[in-house]
């Protein structure tokens, strides 16, 4: 069933918490990029728009400070990038409960904004401490969960608070997560691809497990391929591989053989005997035992061709983790022509990851992506089949 949206709440003279994600890179004060304050921005300005003489009040957590009070970690620095962004003030509470937030939600006054200090400043935050998520929860007269990114721990500011508030909702970005990972699940438009990149197995095989009776073929690239390369008896050199997991990966092949599900790992790939600018590199095929005692970078121009006849055909694509060190120029191809390739698939696309979303901008085709997941971790697991606490605990649609 559809979760209940703040669409279905009446926000008017309320105090409506949101709990956001504006864990956001930070270096000296400065925040390095912006995306997910902006993410924000629909539901925080549907709320100003029907708060009337009530007060938003935001939280997040930045980082991992681990209980402790970290400067360098202070959510201060967006809440003055979000006043930019909203174009009104915004008042900055030093803590995230008690007296300092109370005050800021005076202080801010009828249709006024608030943004509380870091969640995880406070140890309680992380163990979903009954106490604290009352703390929290005396702030508030709606919840809304905002925050798919966060949505798979179960901690006080997205688990706990929820049950001691009146009404709670998921906010527009929640909700348009939920919603498009949601119907890749339950009845995507065939044929269904998923892209499938990064570092390890382990952090995908979740996310293959529950995908292979689902989708209609499987590309492999980044790192990952080598675990499965290996597998078959191909030299790797000094590839990453995850030895423990050998046998698992053949088991996912032979799987996928009886899915019947199309999976594809790299024909061919660029080498090189480290990962580093201006290194010389070749392309061989990954069945080419020069390879010696070098390393995958990426995958090479027959495996970007096969994979993009597949995506061409697909009306439905997931695409999670890049195919080799894209961060280089000189090891970006691959990557970079899968983002074409999946930019130009004639139905949904979806791209979940920090890699993902920075491989399609540098590709400059992110206008054309249907979705963008900013969950990272929790679009994976969710991916994976997994309940998300943040999720789970948000009433139903009636």
């Amino acid at each position: 069933m559809a979760k209940q949206t703040i669409r279905d709440l009446d926000l008017d003279g309320k105090r409506v918490f949101i709990r956001v994600d504006f864990n956001v890179p930070i270096k000296n004060g400065a925040i390095g990029d912006d995306t997910r304050i902006k993410a924000s921005l629909p539901t925080i300005r549907y709320a100003l728009e029907r708060v009337g003489r009530g007060v938003v009040v935001l939280a997040s957590h930045l980082g991992r400070p681990k209980g402790q009070a970290r400067p360098e970690l202070s959510l201060r620095p967006v809440a003055v990038r979000l006043q930019e962004l909203l174009g009104r003030p915004v008042v900055f509470a030093a803590d995230c409960v008690g007296e300092a937030a109370r005050d800021a939600v005076q202080q801010a006054g009828p249709g006024g904004v608030v943004l509380l200090e870091n969640l995880r400043f406070r140890a309680e935050e992380e163990k979903n401490d009954p106490a604290f998520a009352a703390r929290l929860a005396e702030l508030a007269d709606v919840y809304v969960n905002d925050a798919f990114g966060s949505a798979h721990r179960a901690h006080a500011s997205t688990e706990g608070m929820v049950k001691l508030v009146p009404h709670a909702a998921a906010g527009l970005l929640m909700a348009s997560e939920l919603r498009h990972l949601g119907g890749v699940l339950e009845s995507p438009a065939r044929p269904f691809v998923t892209v499938l990149g990064g570092a390890k197995v382990s952090g995908k095989l979740e996310v293959i497990e529950n995908l292979l009776g689902k989708v209609d073929a499987l590309l492999v690239g980044g790192a990952m391929a080598y675990t499965f390369l290996k597998a078959r008896g191909l030299p790797v050199g000094a590839s990453l591989v995850e030895d423990d997991l050998l046998d698992t990966a053949k088991d996912v092949e032979r799987r996928a053989a009886a899915g019947p599900v199309r999976f594809e790992l790299p024909s061919d790939h660029v080498v090189a005997t480290k990962i580093e600018a201006g290194v010389a590199h070749e392309t061989l095929a990954v069945t080419d035992p020069a390879i010696g005692a070098r390393l995958g970078v990426d995958i090479g121009p027959k495996t970007v061709e096969a994979y993009r006849k597949v995506l061409a055909e697909a009306r439905t694509v997931v695409w999670n983790g890049p195919m080799g060190v894209f961060e280089i120029d000189a090891f970006a191809a691959g990557t970079i022509a899968i983002a074409h390739a999946v930019a130009a698939v004639k139905g949904a696309s979806i791209i979940g990851g920090g890699d993902s979303i920075a491989a399609v901008a540098k590709a400059g085709v992110t206008d054309q992506i249907t979705h963008i997941s900013t969950g990272g971790g929790a679009s994976l697991e969710f991916l994976g089949g997994r309940t998300l606490p943040g999720v789970a605990a948000l009433p139903e649609k009636n």
